[in-house]
Formats: C-alpha cells, structure tokens, sequence
C-alpha cells in the first residue's frame, strides 16, 4: 500500500519555555483522533552529534501517516486540524511541511 507521510515542524515563538513546548506536543496528540491519519509520531530534538547536514532549528515535530492524497486532504479540513490551529497556533512563529508519497 502506498502511503502519504505528512511531516511538519514548529518553531516555538519561546524556544526556552518547556511549558509552551509541552502544551504544542499536548495539541498536536489530539491530531490522531482524526479518521484518516493512521499513524502519528510526536518528536522534540534528540541528542545526536551536531554536524553540518542536521537542521538543529527547529523545536517540535509531528509524523503522520495517511492511506492516501484523500485522507490528508481530509484530514486538513477536519473539525479537530482546525481547532488545533485556532488553539496553538499562538505558540509558534514559523512551521514547515513536508508531504510525501511513500514509494
């Protein structure tokens, strides 16, 4: 089965508060209750060695997982994505996505 990753990244508007991180993460866990997203991974930055190749930038990460183009798409209108975004979107100053198909 092909399968559509959606990754996206946050950029914290206070990188330093854990409590604003938490709460992002805590937000983003509510995204897997909608229908179509069949997987969601959660991430903040690991430790790894810093070498010229890893974007260290960044602050919070969301992996999700759909069956197809429909089930994002669905997905991106559905009532939950749009009160995540009128919820948290004050916590961070920029985001960027990745979309890709699974070969």
């Amino acid at each position: 089965m092909k399968q559509l990753v959606h990754h996206v990244f946050f950029w914290l508007k206070n990188p330093a508060s854990i409590e604003d991180r938490d709460k992002l993460v805590e937000g983003i866990k509510t995204l897997g209750k909608v229908e179509t997203v069949r997987k969601l991974h959660v991430g903040i930055m690991a430790a790894t060695k810093k070498r010229d190749v890893v974007d260290t930038s960044w602050d919070v990460s969301e992996l999700m997982f759909f069956d197809d183009l429909i089930g994002q798409q669905t997905y991106q209108n559905h009532p939950i994505h749009q009160d995540f975004v009128k919820n948290y979107s004050h916590l961070w100053s920029k985001v960027v996505v990745y979309d890709v198909n699974v070969i």
